[in-house]
């Protein structure tokens, strides 16, 4: 008997840059090896900075693609779902790829399609602060012959089966994990280059694209208010650089902000940071916030999305209102000056992230979920 073939799985991201679902489909893609070929579509072909994490002994290629973007007239769908034929199984990423999901629907029998599965990780600045009535109604359309629709949060669960209006069958709420033994190890001083932690320096670190959305300025104002040994770090990329450097310029703390850049193995950065800090208008379920649990640190962060219940008990007084950036600077400047209750908050929450976000569970669940769509047993 011949073996069957490796699976080709079809994944359209509206931009590949390492965000967080980006980082979490290349974790996934290198971790089955060869029991799987991908191909990745990126809507911007500029934006693919998370390719650089993929494995060389991966099989990936980057398919030429009707765009993404523009009115979802008859032709434009049809062409999408044409391209999407001939393969095993479709990955759909976030509001930028809902067109490929509508064409789908639309067009699953006339091209054959195979099973598609749409992932909702959260919302841009258009959506932070409340959904938009007409794109909700158009994911409930969108999304009626998707296998399944997987989101990591609860919040974000509640508004696929309250506000999207998708069955209790359909919705697949698995969590973000990650290698938490990875995280428990002290980095070098000197792990990046050009950014050294000297004797006496105490970190306040954050993980997050330079986007407007996550609301940045507010840890530059932070940091000027803390004692002159303390530093922001805030590792990403983005649009909102400049401003950020202009804003540290102003407020004198020049010297004490550092945007490193992305780091494609965090691992070698969080340990280093004393207080982890978020300040985000909107999150759902921070794979940022549970590096920085796995590295023993505690987390100071507005209660958006699911932050609320990924903390350890003993880190939620530390999380402030949506919103209430004054009170958040003040959470940073009491955490800051009791380096007690840092070490045990800490603690409780790398206890819990070994006990609930490690990435085995993740990816047997991902793995089950798309082998058992594509018909195919687990090898081995």
């Amino acid at each position: 008997m011949s073996k069957q073939p490796a699976p080709r799985i079809l994944h359209l991201h509206s931009t590949f840059d390492a965000g967080g679902k980006e980082v979490r489909c290349v974790r996934l893609i290198n971790a089955w090896g060869k029991d799987a070929e991908h191909a990745i579509v990126s809507g911007d072909l500029e934006k693919r900075g998370a390719a650089r994490l993929l494995s060389p002994k991966v099989k990936v290629t980057w398919p030429r693609f009707p765009s993404l973007q523009g009115r979802p007239t008859f032709g434009r769908l049809k062409d999408i779902a044409a391209a999407m034929a001939g393969y095993d199984l479709i990955c759909t990423y976030n509001w930028g790829a809902i067109d490929a999901v509508m064409a789908h629907t639309l067009f699953a029998d006339v091209f054959k399609l195979p099973p598609l599965v749409h992932h909702e990780d959260g919302f841009n600045e258009d959506e932070a602060s409340r959904l938009k009535t007409r794109r909700n109604w158009y994911r409930r359309i969108a999304l009626g012959r998707s296998a399944a629709l997987v989101v990591p949060s609860k919040k974000l669960e509640r508004i696929a089966l309250d506000i999207w209006k998708q069955p209790r069958t359909r919705v697949q709420r698995i969590s973000n994990g990650i290698d938490t033994r990875a995280f428990a190890i002290a980095p070098r001083r000197d792990a990046l280059p050009g950014l050294i932690k000297r004797p006496g320096e105490m970190w306040l670190g954050s993980l997050a694209g330079l986007r407007e959305v996550k609301n940045l300025p507010v840890l530059v104002r932070a940091i000027a208010k803390l004692p002159p040994h303390w530093h922001l770090v805030v590792a990403g990329e983005g649009p909102e650089r400049e401003a950020l450097v202009r804003l540290s310029a102003e407020l004198g703390v020049e010297d004490r902000v550092h945007l490193p850049g992305f780091v494609a193995k965090p691992e070698t950065l969080v340990g280093l940071f004393d207080i982890f800090a978020l300040s985000s208008h909107s999150e759902q379920f921070p794979i940022s916030v549970v590096e920085a649990m796995a590295a023993g640190l505690p987390v100071v962060a507005p209660r958006v999305g699911d932050i609320g219940e990924m903390v350890a008990s003993e880190n939620g007084p530390y999380l402030s209102p949506p919103g209430e950036e004054g009170l958040l600077i003040d959470i940073l400047r009491e955490l800051a000056d009791s380096p007690a209750d840092c070490k045990r908050i800490g603690a409780a929450n790398r206890q819990k992230a070994r006990a609930e976000y490690d990435e085995k569970a993740m990816m047997d669940r991902y793995r089950a979920l798309y082998w058992g769509l594509m018909g195919r047993n687990r090898p081995g």
